[in-house]
């Protein structure tokens, strides 16, 4: 009588092949882009650290002070405009990277995956660490700072595309929302990482709040060059199945497929046409446009909200950092129930629409009044990281893989990349415009910067009113007829 195998192993072997393989990207694409938002979130930690109210700071006795109000502040941040300053050292970063994301696509088309990305966070790794040595240099020139996170944010444009294309690969569609909703928790969970580690050093050695997640995303990218595994054919394993369920989608994808197979000679022309061809395709535009103005909105939180509440709360840097990782947690949740609504509805446009109204006017101080109130700084803070980071995760994980994912483009990671960049790209403008107009709009006072991110919620509304309409439509039994 043969003995039956460990409970363990039998787990273990009721997978297949291709399960593992495909739980084993899941892990390590998502390690991958938790330590490019870990090394991004530093700056806004140590905002309150670089200007602070410096009467409440204990002096020492041998120091001769001229000015009570900044002997402990960082040059050039101990000006009277250091909200300004704060701005355009988030604006260096972000504009880097809304316009690197535009040509990230092009080089992820012709570059391995792999090397792309390992490439990139190794660089990443470079630049934030060079920012963090500022501190041991005594480095106080604005040009360095800026120069060194513009670099930053040109080589983290690596990032979006190369993971999304790679997990397109590996995952067909089924339920996918709840999937990526789930996946992309990796970016609130490098924002709650980047902030306690950031928290540790920020009042002690702030320079070691970017010195070390620079360490870690380099690491990442070792572990990118050794382990990575673009696509199911490189080791045998089945291809995902993809569906369409759209015509004119498919007509479009046919004569972008028949673009590539054209000569050599017309192959940049025909770049352009197949870049064309991608915008055509039902909701890219709405909603590239709507990741604008979520991506201003939920930005502006990752920016500036440390700084807000240091400001408003009187805390100090390390708890103020600390009590901002709730509104990342809120961001987790938010994602995976976005994820699951639409999944179950079918509607990504509504479900997104639907969190953006709720989320519009819970964002001035009156709104945030009640729900500290009510719920506490705690129940405040995951509830609006709920509303306003669900419609971005959506649109950035499951929307971008769906629209990059047609039948056509099966199996080709370079035309999803592509996709993917020309979306995120288009979304990082407004990541770019958001914190500058934060820094520009908090000294007249913060409500305005609130009724700013009102205003980009609406915004954002309005722009997905066409897919809206269309969604309830098909709810209602109503098909779109084709014309002849």
């Amino acid at each position: 009588k043969m003995r039956s195998l460990a409970p363990g192993i039998k787990l273990i072997t009721s997978f297949s092949r291709d399960s593992w393989y495909r739980f084993f990207i899941l892990i390590l694409t998502f390690v991958f882009y938790t330590t490019y938002h870990l090394s991004r979130k530093p700056i806004s930690i140590i905002k309150s650290q670089l200007h602070r109210n410096c009467s409440n700071v204990i002096h020492p006795a041998d120091l001769n002070i001229t000015d009570n109000d900044t002997w402990c502040d960082w040059a050039p941040f101990d000006q009277n405009n250091y909200q300004n300053l704060f701005g355009v050292l988030d604006n260096c970063f972000l504009v880097a990277y809304a316009i690197g994301m535009f040509f990230s696509g092009m080089f992820g088309e012709r570059l391995p995956l792999r090397y792309y990305l390992s490439s990139g966070m190794i660089l990443s790794g470079l630049f934030t660490v060079l920012f963090g040595l500022g501190f041991y240099w005594q480095i106080h020139s604005l040009w360095y700072y800026c120069l060194v996170q513009a670099l930053n944010g040109l080589v983290q444009t690596t990032g979006w595309p190369a993971v999304v294309a790679c997990v397109g690969n590996w995952f067909g569609k089924g339920k996918r929302g709840f999937i990526m909703g789930i996946w992309n928790s990796h970016t609130s969970v490098g924002n709650i990482l980047g902030s306690l580690i950031a928290g540790v050093y920020v009042s002690s050695a702030w320079g070691l709040s970017f010195i070390v997640p620079g360490i870690i995303i380099a690491s990442a990218g070792v572990i990118c060059f050794l382990f990575l595994v673009e696509k199911p054919e490189d080791v045998n394993c089945t291809l995902p199945q993809h569906h369409v369920s759209s015509l004119t989608i498919k007509k479009i994808c046919t004569i972008f497929c028949s673009m590539t197979l054209l000569p050599d000679r017309s192959k940049y022309h025909n770049v352009t046409i197949a870049k064309r061809a991608m915008f055509m395709l039902q909701g890219v535009v709405e909603f590239s446009l709507c990741l604008l103005f979520a991506k201003l909105v939920s930005y502006t939180f990752l920016y500036w909200l440390p700084l807000y509440i240091a400001n408003v709360a009187h805390f100090d840097p390390k708890k103020a950092g600390d009590l901002s990782t709730l509104f990342d947690v809120g961001g987790i949740v938010g994602g995976i129930l976005a994820g699951l609504i639409s999944d179950y509805s079918g509607g990504r446009a509504t479900t997104c629409c639907a969190m953006l109204i709720i989320a519009a006017p819970m964002q001035n101080n009156m709104s945030l009044l009640c729900l500290y109130l009510l719920l506490g700084p705690a129940g405040m803070l995951l509830w609006c990281g709920a509303l306003v980071n669900g419609p971005y995760a959506l649109i950035t994980t499951a929307v971008s893989a769906d629209l990059g994912t047609h039948e056509c483009l099966r199996g080709n990671s370079r035309a999803l990349s592509t996709v993917t960049a020309i979306i995120d790209g288009t979304g990082s403008i407004g990541a770019a415009v958001g914190p500058l107009l934060a820094g520009l709009i908090s000294p007249t006072g913060w409500n305005n910067v609130f009724y700013m991110l009102i205003s980009a919620d609406v915004l954002a509304c309005l722009l997905l009113s066409r897919l809206v309409y269309k969604e309830v439509r098909g709810w209602c039994g109503y098909t779109t007829r084709q014309r002849g």
